[in-house]
């Protein structure tokens, strides 16, 4: 395995990986990613193998342009191709009909495929210089805590990826908003770093964010962006109690403070005070679990914030953190 913080001669080496059949950790503004070349039957199962990923669970495809879509999948529809219009490059998936390029094994058997356009300079440097499309889900094993950097992608899968290119912290720091656009009216399968109200604002309506969904796509594991520390989730006024009974029951207790409550006494082995932006929050959030589970927590007490803006993305990966153990 190689890593680099990323140049151009870099970025040509990691591209020469993917024609290999190699594996390569991209950078980009949501996590870090693990791109293979989604052409490559052989090379897409190998993503599977190294994250320890169910073949059913589709993966995205990357895109260097918007201009390349039309030659992954079957049609575009006017929503979607205004959605991608506005928002590419940039952290929205869209859901289509996979054309004939994509083959089964990138979308878990389905007929459709999930397709994106990264914001982040390496990303689109790689996808450039490689000449085609990679599939590239999060750089960590399956249903863990997603990597924002690249030493979060070494701790996670070490030797398994051949080549690590280092382009520093992500910006957005959760994953992309992915939308099934096949129907007539889109609608969000899961929240992610582009807002609700931003797109509703782009296609002049609602939004429905349905709770479960008959279309497959990444993150929809019972319990997904899992620290080792159990997660509870309570609410914001019930953390502090909550934390201090954990405490007392003998458990290393992990945390999250809201920001209403910054300078209260807490009884935990380790607190994480909150930002108050929920895109700080976001772009912390990955961090702040994987610090908790350094320092040896057993058990993190958090609140959701509010379901409005970024704050949607983040509640849902605390509740996919915590899995059918939650409490709220």
């Amino acid at each position: 395995m190689v890593r680099v913080t990323a140049t151009s001669t870099d970025i040509a080496k990691a591209a020469d990986v993917l024609r290999a059949g190699g594996l390569v950790a991209l950078p980009t503004e949501t996590v870090y990613g693990l791109a293979a070349n989604a052409e490559d039957p052989v090379a897409v199962s190998r993503i599977f193998q190294a994250k320890g990923r169910p073949p059913s669970h589709p993966l995205i495809v990357h895109l260097a342009s918007a201009e390349h879509l039309d030659a992954w999948v079957e049609e575009v529809p006017p929503a979607a191709r205004l959605l991608a219009d506005h928002f590419w490059p940039g952290p929205l998936t869209l859901v289509l009909r996979r054309g004939p390029r994509v083959p089964l094994e990138a979308t878990g058997g389905l007929e459709t495929v999930a397709v994106r356009v990264p914001d982040h300079p390496v990303a689109i440097e790689l996808l450039r210089a490689f000449g085609g499309g990679v599939t590239a889900p999060s750089a960590n094993r399956f249903g863990s805590v997603s990597p924002t950097t690249a030493d979060d992608v070494l701790a996670e899968l070490g030797e398994a990826v051949d080549f690590v290119l280092d382009g520093g912290p992500c910006e957005v720091g959760v994953e992309s908003t992915i939308v099934d656009a096949t129907a007539d009216t889109p609608t969000i399968l899961r929240p992610g770093g582009v807002t609700r109200e931003d797109l509703e604002a782009v296609l002049g309506h609602p939004l429905a964010v349905p709770s479960t969904s008959g279309v497959r796509v990444p993150g929809q594991h019972p319990s997904h962006y899992a620290p080792r520390a159990r997660v509870v989730l309570v609410e914001p006024e019930e953390v502090v109690a909550e934390s201090a009974a954990a405490q007392e029951q003998g458990h290393r207790v992990g945390v999250f403070l809201p920001p209403s409550f910054a300078g209260d006494p807490v009884k935990a082995h380790a607190v994480v005070a909150l930002p108050v932006s929920l895109a700080a929050y976001a772009r912390g959030l990955y961090g702040y679990l994987r610090e908790l589970d350094q320092q040896g927590c057993d058990l993190i007490v958090a609140s959701l914030p509010p379901q409005e803006g970024l704050g949607l993305a983040i509640a849902n990966r605390l509740r996919r953190a915590a899995g059918p153990r939650s409490t709220v």
